[in-house]
């Protein structure tokens, strides 16, 4: 789970490059078996694969997940629903991601 080995388990946590500390840190947290989970840009320092690694298992928790993340590679690979903090208001985006990101530019273009 989160990308972390048997071989990864078993070295010091002082060895670990800070992507695989995050790792381990995400797995521990998925321990107590928490019926919700809350990231705030999870993604800062992680490697692709660690990304990779939090996508598949966010993918997996049976519970509910709150993600904050400028990171469009990890939104895309977990979220089915996507929200938008504006205006003091949030707002769910139908068209997800992609429909936000087409809205902005059209915005930028005829301002």
């Amino acid at each position: 789970m989160f990308g972390v080995s048997s071989d990864l388990a078993l070295r010091p946590i002082a060895s670990l490059s800070g992507g695989q500390k995050s790792r381990l840190a995400f797995a521990i947290l998925a321990v107590p078996r928490p019926n919700f989970l809350i990231f705030d840009e999870p993604t800062n320092h992680l490697d692709v694969e660690s990304v990779e690694a939090l996508g598949k298992a966010l993918n997996r928790f049976p519970g509910g997940v709150l993600l904050v993340s400028h990171d469009e590679h990890l939104i895309k690979l977990c979220c089915n629903a996507v929200w938008l903090c504006k205006d003091k208001l949030v707002h769910r985006l139908e068209g997800g991601l992609d429909q936000y990101k087409k809205a902005i530019q059209s915005e930028l273009v005829h301002s």
